[in-house]
């Protein structure tokens, strides 16, 4: 049985080296897996959960593909530009408005920790940033892989397996980037 990934491009702006590295993710999957992409920027929604969940807001289309994308896959990627030190606030609205109660968990009477309605699926995550990964990872204390792993994913069950840091991208050379591209599709052959 083919292996069901899930290749997310969570750069808002169109043709990013974010882009490219899912792509080269995605082309290196061995032909053992099925794999299926969604790009942040082609998506239409509102990014603002206006009343949290206190009424229900109906899911635009690409709401609902994302959440069929989500049940489908056995393991996601995700990769995801670094911006002032955390998510794209439209990254962060696709979250805020698909991982739902009753959708990526469910609080139970007189429990404090919520069912994971996620559970079961794995997770790699690959974060491009303009600082070197030392500065961010050390000195600035590395928050959107732990924001990821401990309060979005590993929240609703997702097991965050990896996180690489790709970077500084500003700076980089037409050969750095290169290796990035085949870095990727080496971590997709693994």
């Amino acid at each position: 049985m083919k292996k069901r990934i899930l290749v997310i491009d969570a750069n808002p702006k169109q043709g990013s080296f974010c882009d490219a590295l899912a792509n080269a993710y995605k082309q290196g999957c061995a032909s053992e897996s099925e794999v299926h992409s969604l790009s942040l920027n082609a998506m239409v929604f509102e990014a603002d959960l206006s009343y949290g969940y206190d009424s229900e807001q109906l899911l635009e289309p690409d709401l609902v593909e994302f959440q069929a994308q989500l049940q489908w896959a056995e393991h996601i990627v995700l990769v995801i530009p670094v911006w002032w030190g955390g998510l794209p606030a439209k990254f962060k609205g696709l979250i805020d408005r698909t991982f739902l109660p009753g959708f990526a968990f469910k609080y139970q009477p007189n429990k404090t920790i919520p069912d994971k309605l996620l559970k079961g699926r794995t997770a790699e995550v690959v974060l491009t940033l303009d600082t070197p990964s030392w500065y961010y990872r050390y000195f600035q204390g590395n928050p959107v892989s732990k924001q990821l792993k401990h309060t979005i994913l590993g929240f609703s069950g997702i097991k965050v397996l990896n996180t690489t840091y790709i970077g500084p991208i500003i700076s980089s050379t037409p050969e750095q980037r290169a290796h990035w591209l085949k870095k990727m599709a080496k971590m997709a052959g693994q």
